[in-house]
């Protein structure tokens, strides 16, 4: 049996090495996605550009627009001198934010009654409300600092005390870097399409080219073609995950915190389900391509029913019942945790058993379903 699995996993390397295209776009594909995925799908809201339209022009306005500016939120990109202009630039998308300081501010400012316009672009609801939150805490904060300067000018300031204090501090994740949160979400996505892909498209190629017959024909038996097909691509799985692990620590920062055996382990359990499901699309494809739709389609559904993009708690209840049927939202959770909360075992224990059944479940059928093929 040795003998037999060695040479069928000796034909799959030499033929995964001879198409060279294919084995640089598995190599490179993740480290492209990280990147893209880390940059691109960021809520981080940072020098986002605003137009100042101040007719107010005075030492006051000037310290809002300082307190503005002095933080990584804003960039003041443009100062207009009429309303027609900052509707221009909020409608050509060249800013998303608008400050309106009317003439009297200062006058106001010190009755204690000023008031400004903070115009958003809500197209973007996501970076709407981001910057929203960002101005309404950075106009909290200046107004906290006059009113003190103002105690402090009349002698009162040893008497103010505020009646709430909040003293915030974050876990595992102090500075809120969207990467961290994406990252062991690409790894994720990775493992469950290569190796779904990659696994469809062998067995779907030995049939097209009519070669599964002469296979069938030798003394290897099923269970050895099955093993000797798929771990070749457990083997590249694993590599590409420790390859996104490397690179987004060196290149984003991201922390691994966990045990290493513990999340190589956590990955091949999830490897069988991406294997099973390969397994599956090839015993009901008859070409590379069917076998391609078919993965993506359950792809899709994985993406963004597990909580890979979105929360899940922001989910209907009918598509939140839904997500318990996606094997990528249990691996979400064991990868995350290890990765930047250095949990153990038994914090995850749920997730690794919903996962080691799912896997179980799925590599059974797609076996099942194979042995009936080659039969």
């Amino acid at each position: 049996m040795k003998s037999r699995l060695i040479a069928i996993l000796r034909k799959e390397f030499i033929q995964l090495f001879r198409d060279k295209r294919m084995l640089a776009l598995v190599l490179l594909v993740p480290l492209v996605q990280m990147v893209l995925l880390s940059y691109v799908f960021s809520n981080d809201v940072k020098y986002m550009p605003i137009a100042v339209f101040d007719q107010s022009h005075s030492v006051e306005s000037t310290a809002l627009l300082d307190a503005y500016q002095t933080t990584d939120y804003f960039v003041l990109a443009y100062a207009v001198n009429t309303n027609a202009e900052l509707t221009d630039l909020i409608e050509k998308g060249q800013v998303g934010v608008g400050l309106v300081i009317p003439p009297d501010y200062a006058v106001r400012l010190r009755r204690g009654q000023a008031q400004v316009s903070f115009i958003l672009d809500g197209s973007d609801p996501t970076i709407a409300s981001t910057a929203l939150s960002a101005a309404m805490l950075i106009a909290q904060n200046h107004a906290t600092e006059l009113m003190v300067q103002k105690l402090a000018r009349s002698g009162l300031s040893w008497k103010v005390q505020f009646p709430v204090e909040v003293r915030t501090t974050v876990w595992y994740n102090p500075d809120m870097v969207s990467a961290y949160f994406m990252i062991p979400g690409v790894i994720a996505m990775i493992l469950y399409a290569i190796t779904g892909l990659l696994t469809a498209f062998a067995v779907v190629r030995e049939r097209e080219f009519g070669t599964i017959e002469q296979l069938i024909v030798t003394p290897i038996r099923q269970l050895e073609l099955v093993v000797g097909k798929i771990l070749p691509y457990v083997i590249l799985g694993l590599f590409d995950a420790c390859e996104v692990i490397a690179f987004g620590h060196w290149i984003f920062g991201v922390p691994v915190r966990g045990s290493l055996l513990l999340i190589a382990c956590s990955c091949v359990l999830f490897l069988f389900s991406g294997l099973g499901v390969g397994l599956l699309a090839s015993s009901v494809a008859k070409t590379q391509q069917e076998a391609m739709l078919t993965v993506f389609m359950t792809l899709l559904p994985g993406i963004f029913l597990s909580g890979f993009l979105f929360p899940i708690n922001n989910f209907p209840l009918i598509l939140q019942g839904l997500s318990y049927l996606i094997p990528m939202r249990y691996f979400l959770i064991i990868i995350r945790v290890l990765m930047l909360k250095g949990v153990g075992l038994s914090s995850i224990q749920d997730e690794i058993i919903a996962l080691a059944i799912f896997g179980a479940v799925i590599m059974g059928a797609a076996a099942m379903r194979i042995r009936k093929r080659l039969d």
